[in-house]
């Protein structure tokens, strides 16, 4: 079954349809179970088509991720824009960051985003083969960064293992699942997709990693074993993207290589967990050094491979 979202701008609310009781219903239903997926997903369309700004700003995310409405960047950002211009001011603030300029109209920012430019995830460099690492420069812009620092900054907690709290991981981290997407991330995550070749669909949540001075992640491999890794595959790779530059030391150090890297603003670095048979490869062994002054931001994304 479908829904229908029909995207404009300033469109009166319907006097039968309380809309933010509808945004509430909706994203409710879609912190459940997959099982009212349908039903949330119909209260948020619902909602943004009798007017509601939020509503409209959560079709664009799930327009850009294809969940729940189907994959399609034009349809994203025709929904940001109708948020905009409805008032909502994540979305104000979010089309003004992808259009890169300035104007009192919605509909000029939103034809000022250039898709094509923002998808362009740019080139690795491989610089190991065994194991296979790779640098990107300038994958995201220093704006981009800021944004992500952002929206990571309030909702940062100590930071797991797959077990758990471990003391050999000291720094904190804001995980972003479903509901907490926009299309900042979702973009991010797409450029992230076409760079390792893998789907989109095989990155885990993102997180936004914060290392205060003297925090750090000890030694350790980002592959699973077999009875982690179930029926959503090997954690195939692992893609980080240095969000500042303001601190010293707290390089992404691999100890086997005797190696380390640090990048600037906006750099990344892929290195794959596995070997190319899709063998675990021990030599991937890491760690996350911690700064000695000022504090470290880090987008990391774990990529699964389904076996």
């Amino acid at each position: 079954m479908m829904v229908t979202f029909r995207v404009s701008g300033n469109e009166p609310s319907t006097r039968s349809l309380d809309v933010e009781a509808l945004t509430a219903l909706g994203k409710s239903l879609l912190a459940r179970a997959p099982a009212d997926s349908y039903d949330g997903v119909k209260a948020v369309v619902d909602a943004a088509n009798g007017g509601g700004a939020e509503a409209a700003y959560l079709c664009g995310a799930m327009a850009a991720v294809g969940a729940g409405l189907p994959q399609s960047w034009t349809m994203a950002f025709d929904c940001l824009a109708a948020s905009a211009e409805r008032g909502w001011a994540p979305a104000r603030d979010e089309i003004k960051l992808l259009a890169a300029r300035r104007s009192e109209s919605w509909k000029a920012l939103r034809d000022a985003v250039d898709i094509g430019a923002l998808l362009a995830p740019g080139a690795l460099e491989p610089v190991h083969a065994a194991p296979r690492i790779a640098v990107v420069e300038k994958f995201l812009t220093p704006e981009l960064c800021d944004w992500l620092v952002a929206r990571a900054g309030p909702r940062i907690v100590r930071a797991r293992t797959f077990s758990g709290i471990d003391e050999s991981r000291s720094n904190s981290a804001a995980e972003f699942g479903f509901l907490d997407l926009d299309i900042v991330l979702a973009l991010v995550r797409a450029r992230i997709a076409s760079l390792t070749g893998l789907p989109v669909t095989s990155l885990e949540n993102t997180q936004i990693l914060h290392y205060a001075t003297g925090q750090q992640f000890a030694p350790h491999y980002d592959y699973l074993d077999a009875s982690q890794a179930g029926p959503w595959g090997q954690r195939a790779a692992t893609f980080l993207v240095y969000l500042n530059d303001d601190f010293d030391a707290a390089e992404t150090s691999f100890l086997k290589l005797d190696w380390r890297y640090r990048g600037a603003k906006g750099d990344a670095i892929l290195f794959w967990n596995v070997d190319p048979s899709g063998a675990p490869d021990p030599l991937t062994l890491h760690a996350g050094l911690a700064p000695t002054r000022g504090e470290k931001w880090l987008l990391s994304q774990w990529i699964r491979q389904a076996p």
